[in-house]
């Protein structure tokens, strides 16, 4: 007899982790499907400090703690690629993966965010090469070098401040005449020595030979373009929604963040999301698990 799950959640982050311990806990029939190793961005964050109850965490084993937990429910799960959603408006709808089809009552989807790129010249052709979007992750290549953030909000001076512990120089690209960045962390990036930001500059195109070795910028009032030397460059110019199960059938902001209710439900009656791919006034750890509570207990109120 085919199985019909109550839900299946779609990611492995903190607001799919929080879904699997709730559904878990309410006993409901569900499948967990997640394409990678759990855990979503937090496996790109050297240190959790904003997380209460816990005062600071290596970001990959709060990942796995996260996972550890959830999984102690024995959800059914699959290491999957989900595809779309067929039949989204029918009380059973079908989650179509690169391996097979589940049929279910209700979705949660978690797919999250990924960074955005600025599509300038050699960004694509230099990723892995000098260009990256993580300096927890890629940081330590750098040691006593000069290194290029770009980038004026909380993400892009988090990344300046601690590269300026690995790098000999650290340079921040600012668009504008001010840092986006909360108090304490643009404060400390004003005072940190080996951190020198480029007010209203944009960067035009990155250059090097094997690998990333000088950048192109403009100064956007004088319009004067120079060239620097550096040997890595940050893009830290915020994030997309992992969105494409969703984008065609709910509704959505410009940015293509999915609209919920205050139950986490989209426009689509019986798929919920939750996490950083739905609008949203902040996206951290703290409220991706509570987006994925919350959407359980919709769902619960959608099945009843």
């Amino acid at each position: 007899m085919e199985t019909i799950f109550d839900t299946i959640i779609i990611g492995g982050g903190p607001a799919g982790c929080a879904a699997a311990v709730y559904a878990g806990r309410a006993q409901l029939n569900a499948l967990r499907i997640e394409m990678g190793f759990p855990g979503g961005q937090i496996l790109n964050t050297n240190e959790v400090d904003n997380y209460p109850g816990i005062p600071a965490r290596n970001g990959m084993d709060l990942a796995n703690d996260l996972y550890e937990h959830s999984a102690k429910y024995g959800l059914e799960e699959k290491m999957e690629q989900a595809l779309r959603i067929e039949d989204p408006e029918k009380p059973v709808k079908t989650v179509v993966t690169d391996m097979g089809s589940y049929r279910t009552r209700s979705v949660i989807v978690c797919s999250g965010a990924h960074h955005r790129v600025l599509g300038v010249p050699g960004e694509a052709k230099y990723t892995g090469r000098g260009v990256s979007y993580c300096a927890t992750c890629d940081g330590g290549f750098y040691k006593d070098k000069v290194c290029l953030v770009v980038g004026g909000g909380d993400t892009a001076v988090s990344d300046a401040l601690y590269l300026s512990k690995v790098c000999r120089k650290v340079y921040l690209a600012v668009r504008r005449g001010e840092l986006r960045a909360s108090g304490i962390t643009a404060q400390a990036a004003l005072h940190t020595e080996n951190l020198e930001i480029l007010w209203h500059t944009e960067l035009l195109e990155v250059m090097g030979e094997m690998k990333v070795n000088r950048v192109r910028l403009i100064q956007n009032q004088t319009k004067k373009e120079t060239e620097m030397a550096v040997d890595g460059v940050f893009i830290a110019v915020g994030i997309q929604p992992t969105n494409e199960l969703l984008s065609e059938i709910a509704r959505t902001d410009e940015g293509g963040f999915v609209y919920t209710d205050e139950n986490m439900q989209t426009s689509i009656p019986g798929i919920f999301a939750a996490g950083d791919i739905r609008v949203k006034p902040l996206r951290q750890i703290i409220t991706a698990a509570s987006d994925g509570a919350v959407a359980v207990s919709g769902v619960m109120k959608y099945l009843r």
